[in-house]
């Protein structure tokens, strides 16, 4: 492992002797290469919520501004679902169209929160990006949870509408406004079908300016400590990590010697409530690929989209992924246009990468993030990932990365806990200061996971809690 000098901030935009062997990969040299002042990615410092960060000096700040500037997809596909395909033309007039409705009929203003419980339906997409544009705050709920965590968040978020599908709906009904999706039998709820078609068919985006570092969504996390804390992400949160994606991807193509092709695809099987579902959501619409979803994994449909789509690509955690992966392999006649496999959500076995690698090429890609780092604050793609299959790779150009002792909160050498700091890091949780202070100190978000970096590479050891002391010796459960 290597030496960490005390107080040390690994920036993985600079070169170190520590770092060198990662930051002469292909990989690393292209990332170089794109961030670099008249690259596609250009760097520039700022100055946020007084911290000084890089932030990515061109392209779009707010989820806003990558919805406007998706009208020049319209005819292209936006979302698949089943025997359903939606382009991006009819979604952006939804999306306007609820937009105003929010505004006007139901009284909004921005800074509200507008609930969002339900499967990766294509309605889920349209309520999302409603809500960005509109200068709402999207609180995508768990779907998996019951009524009473439902319930429960709705009033913690304060949320004043909910949109919600038939499964979800009853349980919610009757503490706060309804919109139900795709139900059937009586319900106080309003109807979706009905609110669509009342709406203004010509509506452009709303009046409403949103500004970087105003709020977009709150993510609740999982809850292992007690109740869930709901994250709060900015705008520039959200960008930070959809230029992150965007960077790496094409870092990954340039390493092999490709260029970016047409329109993408991607059949995402991370549920949109997660972090990592966002990744795609708005990963796609900032570039005019389409979306495919599931009602649940099933490897055969899986196939179908794919196959029927021409899909480029899907997200997903390993047990899914890896069954697509050997699907590709046995079929490359029939699923020979998946080239992007991104992995997440548990850790991934380095003998699936392999076979990947063997199988397809580089294209399997690993990240390392929660929700509170915007999903992957380091990534590993294409050949790196091949080279490195049991590391989560580079911290993102932006992020600043700490190891530090938890008990002193000192720098330390070897293992420690990941401290990282970025545009892509979130400030807080939402009304939960006592939670807020114990995560985030001077803009370091304290992540709970113990790590290394090796050579430039970060490795992930285990989780905080679940380290053992035998003997004044730390043992790492997993």
């Amino acid at each position: 492992m290597p030496r960490l000098r005390r107080g040390r901030v690994i920036d993985m935009s600079g070169v170190d002797d520590d770092l060198l062997p990662a930051a002469e990969t292909p990989v690393g040299r292209a990332l170089a290469e794109l961030t670099a002042p008249g690259g596609e990615f250009p760097l520039r410092e700022e100055t946020v919520r007084g911290i000084p960060m890089r932030v990515y000096a061109t392209g779009p700040t707010t989820l806003a501004e990558i919805l406007h500037a998706s009208a020049v997809f319209a005819e292209r596909p936006h979302w698949v679902y089943a025997d359903e395909e939606r382009s991006y033309g009819e979604h952006l007039r939804q999306v306007y169209g609820l937009a105003d409705a929010l505004l006007t009929r139901y009284g909004l203003a921005p800074g509200d929160r507008v609930g969002i419980a339900m499967r990766n339906y294509p309605e889920w997409s349209v309520a999302f990006w409603a809500a960005q544009v509109a200068g709402l705050v999207a609180v995508p709920l768990n779907a998996w949870w019951t009524a009473g965590e439902l319930v429960w968040a709705v009033g913690d978020s304060g949320a004043r509408l909910v949109v919600a599908d038939g499964e979800r709906a009853p349980g919610l009904v009757g503490h706060v406004p309804v919109v139900r999706v795709r139900g059937t039998g009586e319900s106080d709820a309003r109807e979706w079908a009905e609110l669509m078609a009342s709406l203004d068919p010509a509506a452009g985006p709303p009046p409403v300016t949103v500004a970087p570092d105003d709020l977009s969504t709150i993510l609740y996390t999982s809850g292992t400590t007690g109740r869930p804390k709901g994250a709060v992400h900015t705008h520039r949160n959200h960008v930070t990590n959809a230029l992150n994606t965007m960077l790496t991807a094409r870092a990954g193509l340039r390493a092999r010697g490709a260029t970016p092709g047409g329109p993408t695809g991607v059949l995402l099987t991370y549920p949109l409530f997660h972090i990592a579902g966002l990744n795609s959501l708005y990963g796609q619409v900032l570039t005019g690929g389409s979306v495919a979803t599931l009602y649940r994994w099933d490897r055969a449909e899986a196939r179908r989209l794919v196959r029927t789509h021409r899909l480029t690509g899907a997200a997903g955690v390993p047990t899914t992924l890896g069954e697509l992966a050997e699907d590709a392999i046995a079929h490359p006649d029939e699923l020979g246009t998946l080239n992007r496999f991104a992995m997440g959500g548990a850790p991934i076995p380095p003998e699936l990468v392999r076979r990947i690698g063997a199988g397809l090429g580089p294209h399997a890609s690993n990240g390392y993030g929660l929700t509170e780092t915007t999903s992957a604050v380091c990534a590993n793609v294409s050949t790196d990932f091949q080279a490195h299959p049991d590391s989560v790779g580079r911290p993102a150009p932006g992020a600043d990365l700490r190891i530090v002792d938890p008990e002193t909160l000192r720098d330390v050498d070897g293992v420690g806990e990941l401290w990282f700091r970025g545009p892509n890091v979130v400030s807080g949780y939402w009304n939960n200061t006592v939670a807020t202070a114990a995560a985030f100190v001077d803009g370091w978000f304290r992540t709970g996971d113990l790590g290394y970096v090796e050579r430039g590479w970060v490795y992930v050891v285990d989780r905080l809690k679940d380290v053992v002391i035998r003997g004044g010796e730390n043992v790492y459960s997993s």
